[in-house]
């Protein structure tokens, strides 16, 4: 087995708040990379939107999930400031540091070992369209190839 490290930048295109299931983009980087056993990184570059591992079969989890958050962080709050981008900027701020910016997932047998109900979801705070951009480290061990010994690997 050798040691190796992949990565690779999705680019999500979101149509405003919403959640976006990004489990099947993963796990093609995942695949790209050959890594057997290792682990996963995903890592959103930005402020105003979050990951979540979060309930794949019932888009009614991710729905339910936004109405609790308007109301715990509701756009235009008189209390805030920060307004430079419109009275949703600073709440979608405050979700995101709420919420997660990474997420670390076990490769097994060269995919994401998510549980059965398990998605990834890229989560959008921001109420107009953005381009995200989603960074997916992939580390671990290769399988040896062909007539690769352990000895042979480099």
């Amino acid at each position: 087995m050798s040691y190796s490290v992949h990565q690779e930048t999705i680019e999500i295109q979101t149509p405003g708040r919403s959640t976006q299931n990004v489990t099947q983009l993963v796990n093609q980087v995942v695949a790209h990379s050959c890594i057997d056993a290792g682990q996963c990184l995903v890592f959103l570059q930005h402020t105003s939107a979050s990951l979540m591992l979060c309930e794949n079969a019932d888009p009614d989890v991710c729905r339910d999930l936004e109405t609790f958050f308007k109301d715990l962080v509701p756009d235009g709050d008189p209390r805030f400031v920060h307004r430079a981008e419109g009275p949703d900027d600073m709440p979608a701020h405050i979700r995101s540091v709420l919420t997660h910016n990474s997420l670390q997932i076990p490769v097994t047998e060269g995919r994401c070992a998510l549980g059965t109900w398990q998605g990834v979801f890229l989560w959008e705070h921001r109420a107009r369209p953005h381009r995200r951009r989603i960074l997916v480290t992939v580390a671990g061990h290769r399988q040896a190839k062909g007539g690769d010994t352990p000895d042979s690997i480099a």
